[in-house]
This record gives structure tokens, C-alpha cells and sequence, in this order.
């Protein structure tokens, strides 16, 4: 899709939605406030799925969770009564194909065919519990899929053999769209699904409309990309999408909260957000290691809204015309009045002891 449709697009949305506030629906991934550990401690308490979800009820605007296949749901019909008393919905099920002992060389690229089936069948299994659970989409990171040393990979076999298998997957159940979140590396030094373009060609070489990419900001960040430009990409291409929310230094993938370390990229990219028309979740993918994950998750949530509502009093015309015309200086003066009121700064002055300069 050209740049001229999709600004044409984004124009008919945003004159669709404008006189109202398009709602922001934030989740979390459960595992998020279970155990965690780093590669020399470990943090938080090994729960079980009732207990953490019931500590996800607690998180003031958080209506939704992203729940872990197969970890999080050996029980269906248990999670699924649990998830009604709570009034919690599932933004995804997020298949995990990296954590079993025989994904260590790849699952859905793996050498071995019945590694490969497996895998496929971890998510077709996870989209039958995503239907079960009143899910559009099941994610999957398959960070176990990738190489370490030259000379390691047969690289246009294991393209193939990665579409095979999300092919043969996204046949399955084809009401839920099977969504693939892109991570530069870890587990492996190069992930074969490493940046936003990459998933985009990946998703479109499989000739799938349930076939869509999962947004992760500190994934995009770590790959030196912009993650406001990488959504446009994905929203251009015509693909369904999903989004995680988190922020990173750049130099790991930190998992901390969003707007940590890049708070103008994460305004930046909740502006497209909007202007791609999305209604769909925000779901949260930071760790808490070391503070308590019910603060963390609700400043990140509490944060977010102010962004989000931030974008709604702004005339985001405005904004469009400017950012068409390269003009960064006056969207900065427009947020200045936000970021740093006056009177606020006149009662700070005020307040401030006065130093006197000695000899």
C-alpha cells in the first residue's frame, strides 16, 4: 500500500472518530505478577493461575490479561469460571514454541519434522483455547527460531520451513488470527523473525488474512527501530496487528515499564495508534524484578491514560499538518504548555530557597 492511501485511510478514520474518545482497553500478561528469575535470582512468588489473575483484578485500569499457553491454561473451564467472577477478558493467549527442551534448536523451524508438528500444534491447541476463552488472537514469539554462528543455518530452508508451519497453523480455527511478534534476538544471537519488515514479507508470503504481526515497543526499540514508524508499516501492509507495551535502555530487552526511558517515542506511537484506528487492547508485557508488580503495572496503566487522554484534547489536525511538513519544532511548543506549566514552575520558583553567594 502506498504512503498517499494510507494517509488518505488514516484522514477517513480520524474524521470518523472525532467528537468522541476512542477507548483505551489495557491488559497485562499473567505471567507478569508470577515468579520470575534473571540469570542469577529469582523474584516474586510461584502462584497459581487463580491467584494471579486474582491480583490482576486488583490493578486499577486493567480490564484485560494476555494468558500463556500452555502454562496458564492446563485448566480451561477452571480459568474460564475465574476469569468470569473477575470480569477479566483475554486480549490474547500467547503460545509459547521456545520453552520445551526439544524447541532448543527451533520448533517452528526445527530440523526434526515431529519437533515442527509439535510446535504447530501447540498453537493450533492454543487457538482452541482462545476460542474457548472469547479471544480474537492467539501471539507467538518463536524466539527459539534462529541461529548463533555463520555457517549454522540453511537460510532459505528455514524461511520454508517457518512458513509451512505458520501456514499449516493458520488453517486452523481461521476465525482467530494467529499473530507473530518480531524480537531482534534472545534466545538466539539472530532470530529468524528479528524486525517489523521481515514479519510483515513472512506474513504476507503465507497468503493468510488471519496471519498478523504482534507490536512489541521494546522489541522495536532494540531493534533500532522507531515503533511508531514500524506500526505504520504494519498498518500499511493491510495486516491485523496486536500490540505489547514496555520500554527498553536499547541495549536489552529490559521489559520495564512503558515511557520509561523513551517517552516522546511512546507519545509518538500512542498518536498512531489512534490515527490507525485501533480499538483493540494495549496489553502490558513489563517485568517487575525487583518492585512490586501490582505498583508497576498500575503506574504503567495510569501512564498510558494520561498519553492516551493527552492525544484527545490535542487537535491532532494540527498535528497531521505539521508532521506532513516536517515541522517536529511546533509539535514540540504544543506540548510544552502540558509538560511544563507555568504556574506550576512559578510555584516551584516561589518556594525555592534563596542561595546567597559567599566569599
Amino acid at each position: 500500500m502506498e504512503i498517499r492511501s494510507f494517509q488518505a485511510r488514516n484522514c477517513a478514520v480520524s474524521h470518523a472518530v472525532r467528537g468522541w474518545r476512542r477507548f483505551l482497553k489495557q491488559a497485562i500478561v499473567c505471567s507478569g505478577v508470577g515468579k520470575q528469575r534473571d540469570r542469577f535470582c529469582e523474584f516474586g512468588e510461584d502462584s497459581t493461575i487463580t491467584a494471579r489473575l486474582e491480583k490482576i483484578a486488583r490493578i486499577p485500569g486493567v480490564a484485560g490479561v494476555e494468558l500463556l499457553y500452555p502454562r496458564d491454561l492446563e485448566a480451561v473451564d477452571e480459568v474460564k469460571e475465574t476469569l468470569a467472577r473477575l470480569k477479566l477478558e483475554v486480549s490474547a493467549v500467547n503460545v509459547n514454541v521456545k520453552s520445551d527442551r526439544e524447541f532448543a534448536a527451533g520448533g517452528l523451524t526445527s530440523p526434526d519434522p515431529a519437533v515442527r508438528r509439535k510446535a504447530v500444534q501447540y498453537i493450533r491447541q492454543g487457538k482452541e483455547c482462545a476460542l474457548e476463552l472469547g479471544a480474537r488472537r492467539v501471539t507467538c514469539c518463536p524466539l527459539a527460531d534462529g541461529y548463533d554462528y555463520p555457517f549454522q543455518a540453511c537460510y532459505g530452508t528455514m524461511w520454508e520451513r517457518m512458513l509451512d508451519s505458520i501456514r499449516e497453523a493458520a488453517e486452523y480455527q481461521t476465525q482467530i488470527t494467529l499473530c507473530l511478534e518480531y524480537k531482534p534476538y534472545e534466545s538466539r544471537v539472530h532470530n529468524l523473525l528479528s524486525s517489523a519488515s521481515k514479519t510483515i514479507l513472512l506474513c504476507q508470503a503465507t497468503g493468510g488474512k488471519n496471519v498478523g504481526v504482534t507490536v512489541d515497543t521494546g522489541h522495536s526499540i532494540v531493534a533500532g527501530e522507531s515503533p511508531a514508524e514500524s506500526l505504520m508499516l504494519v498498518v500499511s501492509s493491510g495486516l491485523p496487528f496486536y500490540i505489547h507495551v514496555n520500554d527498553t535502555n536499547g541495549k536489552w530487552d529490559w521489559d520495564l515499564m512503558a515511557g520509561a526511558c523513551n517517552v516522546w517515542e511512546y507519545l509518538e506511537f500512542l498518536f498512531y495508534v489512534k490515527e490507525a484506528g485501533y480499538d483493540d487492547w494495549l496489553t502490558c508485557d513489563a517485568v517487575a524484578y525487583r518492585q512490586d508488580p501490582v505498583e508497576v503495572y498500575s503506574l504503567n496503566a495510569r501512564f498510558t491514560d494520561q498519553l492516551w487522554r493527552w492525544l484527545d484534547v490535542v487537535d491532532r489536525n494540527e498535528i497531521r499538518e505539521h508532521l506532513r511538513r516536517n515541522d517536529f519544532i511546533w509539535v514540540r511548543k504544543l506540548m510544552e504548555p502540558y509538560l511544563f506549566a507555568g504556574d506550576a514552575l512559578a510555584s516551584l520558583a516561589t518556594a525555592a530557597p534563596t542561595l546567597t553567594r559567599t566569599a
